[in-house]
């Protein structure tokens, strides 16, 4: 880790400015300002609640017979909420984790470490991994395809670093569809709460203007970093030409989404610690519910490609 650069946790305007013509210095930008409280925002933890939530990703992407995978990468790892929590359900021994920000690495080891979990970091490029052919007999990866540049390449090296026959699983990756009503979502409601929460008696509720216009100024860059959205069709299509065999996608989170954006959002503008937790059982149970609604009713009747995640999966030939 000591050749790897130090995070930029606040970036000038000058750096920001630039980014605009550069999508992998904006995701370095972006990720670095978010690893300090990015667990926070999205209501990350490595507990149960998350360890539940990663394992049932995997399940409903790939199927499992229940043995752990030897040894694990995961790509635009962030804090590593997603291997870190898959290797506390038993889905990995061992693990590594890779992103562009070198923050997230960070944040990512230290994750590991308190969780005494058998896990290297690397900052590194998913169109160029740092690792042999071969190395891996498992890779993941959590709402990161979208943010890579060029998706098939990326795949091509998660074949390479793979073992024959070891399994890629990509979860949390915004739809066409289900990405334009959750921006709608989260748009309107950062304005109401940012505008209700000037009114006298609600001033209590309001984080400092400066974090505001910071936070504005760094996720006017999701414009930026979030590059991609994927039509299920197309992002199986992807996956087959990189080279993978048995590739599938599924989907997920459609009322759920309509319930998820609105609620992050609202977190994401009021100050930390201000909801407490019964309003974490709230989001939490209602997300649950709604997702039953979604996979037991409502996957009958809406098409899939109006969900809002996409879980991708494939194996190396052998």
């Amino acid at each position: 880790m000591s050749t790897d650069p130090v995070p930029t946790p606040h970036a000038t305007a000058e750096q920001v400015e630039a980014a605009w013509g550069d999508p992998k210095l904006a995701n370095v930008l972006y990720h670095d300002w978010e690893a300090g409280t990015y667990d926070e925002k999205w209501s990350i933890s490595y507990d149960e609640r998350c360890i539940d939530y990663a394992a049932g990703r995997f399940r409903l992407a790939a199927p499992w017979d229940g043995r752990p995978y030897l040894r694990a990468l995961e790509l635009g790892s962030g804090t590593g909420f997603f291997l870190l929590n898959l290797m506390q359900a038993g889905v990995a021994d061992r693990g590594a984790v890779t992103d562009l920000s070198p923050g997230m690495v960070e944040a990512a080891l230290r994750n590991a470490r308190h969780l005494d979990l058998d896990v290297e970091g690397r900052v590194a490029d998913a169109e160029r991994i740092p690792y042999p052919d071969d190395s891996f007999d498992l890779v993941v990866g959590h709402a990161v395809l979208h943010h890579i540049p060029d998706v098939e390449a990326a795949l091509r090296e998660v074949l390479r670093v793979l073992e024959p026959g070891g399994r890629f699983v990509f979860a949390g990756e915004p739809t066409t569809v289900g990405d334009a009503y959750a921006r709608k979502l989260g748009q309107w409601t950062w304005k109401a709460t940012t505008t209700l929460t000037k009114l006298p008696g609600l001033t209590g509720w309001r984080r400092p203007q400066h974090e505001l216009d910071e936070s504005s100024r760094a996720a006017a860059l999701e414009s930026v970093v979030d590059i991609h959205t994927f039509d299920p069709d197309e992002l199986e299509g992807t996956a087959r030409r990189a080279g993978a065999r048995d590739v599938r996608v599924a989907t997920e989170e459609f009322s759920a989404a309509m319930l998820g954006w609105p609620v992050r959002t609202f977190e994401a503008a009021v100050p930390p610690g201000r909801l407490g937790w019964n309003w974490a059982m709230f989001a939490f149970h209602g997300w649950q519910r709604l997702s039953w609604v979604d996979e037991h009713l409502l996957s009958r009747v809406v098409p899939r490609s109006w969900f809002y995640n996409a879980l991708v999966t494939g194996t190396k030939p052998r």
